[in-house]
C-alpha cells in the first residue's frame, strides 16, 4: 500500500506543478474581448478539471485528461481565430 500511496503523491506533485502551468492567454483583450475571455473561461476550466484530479486521485479513466487535451485544442483554435481575424482586419 506504501508503493500506491507514494506513486499517487509522485502523480500528484507532478500534476500540481503541470497543473501550475496553466494554458497561455495569448489573445489580446483590448483586441479582441470575447476571443480572450474565451481563453480566460477555458484556463478556469483547466484549472478546475486538475483540481477534480487530484481530489480523486487521478482516477477518473483518462477522461479528466482527455478534457483538458481538448480545452488545450479549443485554445489553440481561438488563437488562431485571432490571427484569422487580424489578417482579415488588415486586408
Amino acid at each position: 500500500m506504501k508503493l500506491r500511496t507514494m506513486l499517487l503523491s509522485s502523480a500528484l506533485i507532478l500534476g500540481l506543478v503541470a497543473g501550475g502551468v496553466t494554458i497561455a492567454q495569448e489573445v489580446d483583450f483590448n483586441r479582441h474581448p470575447n476571443l480572450a475571455e474565451a481563453q480566460h473561461l477555458i484556463d478556469k476550466a483547466y484549472e478546475k478539471i486538475s483540481q477534480a484530479q487530484g481530489a480523486n486521485e487521478w482516477d477518473m479513466d483518462g477522461h479528466a485528461a482527455k478534457a483538458k487535451e481538448l480545452l488545450m485544442q479549443a485554445n489553440h483554435e481561438i488563437k488562431e481565430a485571432a490571427r484569422a481575424a487580424n489578417h482579415h482586419h488588415h486586408d
